[in-house]
This record gives C-alpha cells, sequence and structure tokens, in this order.
C-alpha cells in the first residue's frame, strides 16, 4: 500500500498563561527555516530568544510548515516514524529528556520516577480506594518533581501541571511539608533553593525585599513582562514565615544540626522581614499591599482578585493582614525558639516565645468575632475584621494560634453545613455574599485546604472531625480517578454524589496530590519530635481501613513501620534514643 502522509508544522511561541486564558496567538515575528535537521522556528532576541527545531525519522520531505512522508507498506507489516521535539532557550539547545530511538523505560525521567516509587513508603489496607489514592499521590509528586538547573541533583516540586510547571514558595513549601512521610530531602531541597532566591535588595516591580521568600520562579515569552522584569516574584505575604515553619517542622523529623546550622540564616532573615517589610506599621501582625498595579492584589494563598471578602461580599481594603499569615507567623516564631533550645541559646529561645505568646493574645483579641463565634478571615487596611467566615480558621487550628475556649467553636464553623459539603470544607461559607460554589476561592473546595483543616482539628484533639474531613475527601478521589484535582466546585454532597469538576483545575496539581498524605498522617495522629526523643501518636483511623499498615516511613536516617489496628498499634524501627508515646483512641 502506497501512502502520502503529510504533517502541517507551526510553532507560535504563546506564553503558557495565554494558552491557559484562551487568548494564545502568534508572540511577535516567528522566523522559520528548513534545515537538514528539520524545521526550525525562532522568535524573540538576545536572553528572550526561543528556538524550536521539529525533525523525523523516515526519510520524510520537509518543506516550510510541512513535513511529508511517501510511505509504502507492504502487507501485513507496519510503518512508523519518530518525531522530535528540541527547544532552545537564548540560543542554548536544552537536553532532550528522552530521543528517537531510545526505549522510554530507559530515559532520566522514567528512571528518576523508579527510584522515586521504590523508595517511596508502602502502604496496606482492606480499603483499596486508599491504597490506589496514596499511589497516585506518590506518582503525581514523582512526576511534578523539577531540579534546580544549578544544583541538579537538588529536587523541589512544581506548583502543578499543565499551567504552574515552576517553582512557587507557597505551594512547593506546603507540598513539602505534607510529603514529610514520603521523603523529607523533598523538603529540604525546597528550603535550599527558595534559600538560594531569597531576597536582597528592595524592587518595587518584583516586590522583592530582603529576607523575603518568592512567590514564583516561571520562564516564558510573557514571563518578563507579568513579573516586572525579574525571573522571580516576590509578590507573598505566607511564604516567608511558612520557610521558618518549615526548617523547624524538618528539624522534629530529625534534620541533622549540619543542615539546620546551612539554613539558619535564612530563616533570620526571613524573620527580620517579618518583623520590618512585613509589619510596615508596627502593630504586630504581617500584612501586605501590592506595591505596583502589576503585582497580585491578594497575597494569600486565596490570591485571586476577590478572594478576600467581607460577609456583605465588598472587598477588604489593604493593607490587609490575613489569619493564617498570622497562624503561620506564630508557627515560625514556635519552631525558631526550638531551634534555639537545641543550639543551647537559652535567651532566643525565651525571646521567641515571648514573641509567639505575644502574637498569640493579639490575634486572638483582634482577629476574635464574638458575634459569629469565628475567626475574621482578615483584619483590612483600617485594622476593621473582615467578617467573612471562610475556611481560613482551619490553617489556625493547625498551627495551634487559637485559644483552647475558642476551638469548639471553630470545629463547629468548619464541620457545620455552612461550610462542609460532604466532600470537603468549603474555602466561603454558604451565608456569605460572595459564595458561589463555582468560584475559584469564594466556595469552592481545595483538597489541600481541607486537609490542613482536618490535620487542626486533630491538633486539638478533635480526631473523629478529622477523621470526617478524611474520609469525605478519600470519597472524593474515588470519582476523580483516585487523583484529587486543585479544586472542585462546593456544592453539597446531598445535592451530588460526586464532586463537581472546576473547569481549569490542575490534574496533577502539587498540594493537592499531597493531601492526602497529610490526610493519611492526621489520621495515625503522627507527630515526631526527635530532638525530645518522642514520636507521638494518636491513630483515629475508620474501621473500614483497619488494619493499616505503613512500611519505611523515613525519620532521622531510619526507615518506621507503622501498623493500627483495631485492638492496638504497633511501632517499629524508630531512631535510637527515640521513644513512642501513644494516646487513646477516640471514643
Amino acid at each position: 500500500m502506497s501512502v502520502l502522509l503529510t504533517l502541517t508544522v507551526d510553532a507560535d511561541f504563546a506564553d503558557l498563561f495565554a494558552v491557559k486564558e484562551r487568548r494564545a496567538g502568534f508572540v511577535g515575528d516567528v522566523a522559520a527555516e528548513v534545515r537538514a535537521a528539520g524545521l526550525a522556528f525562532s522568535a524573540g532576541s538576545g536572553g528572550g530568544l526561543r528556538g524550536v527545531l521539529i525533525s523525523a525519522t523516515g526519510g520524510p520531505h520537509i518543506t516550510p510548515g510541512r513535513i511529508d512522508f511517501a510511505v509504502v507498506v507492504p502487507a501485513r507489516s507496519d510503518w512508523s516514524t519518530c518525531l522530535s521535539v528540541e527547544v532552545s532557550v537564548a540560543g542554548q539547545p536544552l537536553t532532550p529528556q528522552h530521543r528517537c530511538g531510545e526505549s522510554r523505560d530507559s530515559s532520566p525521567p522514567a528512571r528518576r520516577m523508579r527510584a522515586w516509587r521504590l523508595t517511596s513508603p508502602r502502604a496496606h489496607s482492606p480499603d483499596p480506594s486508599l491504597i490506589r489514592t496514596l499511589r497516585a499521590s506518590v506518582r503525581d509528586l514523582g512526576a511534578l518533581q523539577i531540579q534546580d538547573p544549578e544544583y541538579p541533583g537538588r529536587r523541589v516540586v512544581a506548583a502543578g501541571a499543565p499551567w504552574f510547571m515552576a517553582l512557587f514558595g507557597r505551594d512547593s513549601l506546603l507540598t513539602s511539608w505534607m510529603a514529610l512521610p514520603v521523603d523529607p530531602t523533598l523538603a529540604l531541597g525546597t528550603l535550599q533553593t527558595l534559600a538560594r532566591y531569597q531576597g536582597s535588595r528592595e524592587d518595587p516591580l518584583t516586590e522583592e525585599q530582603p529576607g523575603r521568600i518568592l512567590h514564583e520562579v516561571r520562564l516564558g515569552a510573557e514571563g518578563a513582562l507579568a513579573l516586572g522584569g525579574g525571573r522571580a516574584y516576590y509578590g507573598t505575604a505566607d511564604a516567608t514565615p511558612l520557610f521558618v515553619a518549615l526548617v523547624g517542622e524538618l528539624h522534629r523529623w530529625g534534620l541533622p544540626e549540619t543542615e539546620v546550622a546551612a539554613l539558619l540564616p535564612a530563616a533570620d532573615r526571613a524573620l527580620e522581614w517579618i518583623d520590618t517589610y512585613g509589619d510596615p506599621n508596627g502593630d504586630g501582625f504581617v500584612e501586605y499591599q501590592r506595591a505596583t498595579d502589576r503585582g497580585l492584589v491578594n497575597q494569600g494563598w486565596k490570591d485571586s482578585f476577590d478572594g478576600i471578602n467581607r460577609a456583605d461580599g465588598t472587598l477588604a481594603a489593604p493593607p490587609i493582614a490575613l489569619a493564617e499569615v498570622q497562624a503561620y507567623v506564630y508557627a515560625a516564631y514556635t519552631v525558631r525558639a526550638e531551634l534555639a533550645d537545641a543550639l543551647g541559646d537559652w535567651a532566643g529561645a525565651r525571646h521567641w516565645r515571648k514573641r509567639a505568646v505575644a502574637l498569640k493574645a493579639a490575634f486572638n483579641e483582634r482577629f476574635w468575632m464574638p458575634q459569629r463565634q469565628a475567626y475574621a478571615v482578615a483584619l483590612d487596611g483600617a485594622g476593621d475584621q473582615v467578617d467573612a467566615v471562610t475556611s481560613n480558621m482551619g490553617h489556625c487550628l493547625w498551627c495551634g494560634i487559637v485559644d483552647e475556649a475558642r476551638a469548639p467553636a471553630v470545629a463547629r464553623h468548619l464541620l457545620g453545613p455552612r461550610l462542609w459539603t460532604g466532600f470537603g470544607v468549603r474555602t466561603l461559607a454558604e451565608d456569605m455574599a460572595a459564595y458561589n460554589p463555582m468560584s475559584y476561592h469564594n466556595g469552592s473546595v481545595w483538597p489541600h485546604d481541607s486537609a490542613i483543616t482536618a490535620a487542626g482539628l486533630a491538633r486539638y484533639g478533635y480526631r473523629l472531625e478529622a477523621q470526617r474531613i478524611g474520609v469525605g475527601l478519600l470519597d472524593a478521589a474515588q470519582h476523580t480517578g483516585q487523583r484529587l484535582p486543585e479544586l472542585f466546585c462546593g456544592f453539597d454532597r446531598a445535592e451530588f454524589d460526586s464532586p463537581v469538576p472546576y473547569p481549569t483545575s490542575c490534574a496533577p496539581q502539587a498540594w493537592a496530590a499531597a493531601a492526602p498524605l497529610l490526610l493519611v498522617r492526621s489520621l495515625l495522629g503522627l507527630n515526631p519530635d526527635v530532638p525530645a526523643g518522642v514520636v507521638r501518636m494518636a491513630p483515629a483511623v475508620p474501621e473500614r481501613m483497619l488494619p493499616l499498615r505503613i512500611e519505611r516511613i523515613p525519620l532521622a536516617g531510619a526507615r518506621v513501620d507503622v501498623e493500627v489496628r483495631a485492638d492496638g498499634l504497633t511501632v517499629d524501627g524508630l531512631p535510637d534514643g527515640v521513644r513512642l508515646v501513644a494516646a487513646d483512641p477516640p471514643g
């Protein structure tokens, strides 16, 4: 059989966000050239020059915009070709991850993925949905890993595919925190890379400030324009305290003292930013206000333009002090005191504990709304409460800034009908004026947000409530191919028996992929404190998952096996000098 096969080939070099927003088109003048190796396209100049070379095996005839094959396929035989797309940046070709003629299994990404899976913990449970969801989480976190080009062995997690394949401060910090039971070195690589990019000067366009941890680093034809002319954009209020908090959490998981010492200067620069640039009015709270009209209007995790609003739907006026950001700062002060203890710096430990106590008292005085029995989502530029009822309170529980006496009211809100959908916690209560179950941040459900809420409830002893959120999210995963998406719509489970997809949700997305890992950690009540010589556990595992066994959890150079049964708990392989402290099962 004789066949003429024609492939039409072109390139527009559209920025990824232009594609996402459906405004993609040709970016300036694109040059096309027929070469012996294939069709070459290029656009831009100098450092902004981008190129792509498209070639094929099988003896093609190449003309501008076309690759033609005159194919003769004898009876009972086949024919194939391999198309190769090779990219260059600023005239320098990028090494292809897979070449024609090579087995996919032998490619560097495939080898890295195999190594990641082989070293990851293994879970055993009679609940097949749980096992499949955990496997999907590990697989997706492996697929989302990228490397610092200047430190090839240093791994970090990109925020999500396809739109956010880049290092994001907040996203990568929270994701690697959730992934500690799988691989603590992911958190270490994230901290080391973010420390390398830590702000060192003042630049209003990129919002860089000394000590500040970046919001994102991304490349693309529009990247420099969108991010103020620099590689990195720093407009975030929460990444800086989260950086310090993760250093402390990694220390609890047994990070060697040498690694802690290497990160401590960056952590202290971050704390200096909190005291100065983060709190320009000196009221003791970290607030944000973008420096130019190009930056993000909102600089917490709910960073859409309308993400922070009052109960009546009006938008909060900057500068804005978010509730969860103060909680992250409280966590940063607390762990800095622990690090000072570890170094024998008793005066430093007293200083940071005093700061933590003062912040907790001020937060509970200024953010608590007695009439709603809830915490305000923020304080606005006038110091007034932004009185919407939101899921942000769950983050406050997670960090421990909530007064014990107010925790019951917070728990009732989070699992009450206005916030709880049956699959997860809404970002905004359904009786708020801005509520929309199909919005990005005003009524949708974000799995990472719900998982953090479950961890916060477990911290305050609400283990059955944490279990309820865990079961809801894991049930949601059964309807999404065992992969939790970035977010889904906030309709009630009684109205729709499966989560309603959000149209442009990333899948896989890093902190959604890591959410099941944090959920299982919360169900186990697993909280290591290697410097104190203890691993605390307070299991609240649903009966359908029992017995639950997790093997090879990395901890301080050891590999720990944990098994929870209906009649008890077994932990094997703890590091030398570390003992188990177990709580009774919830009644």
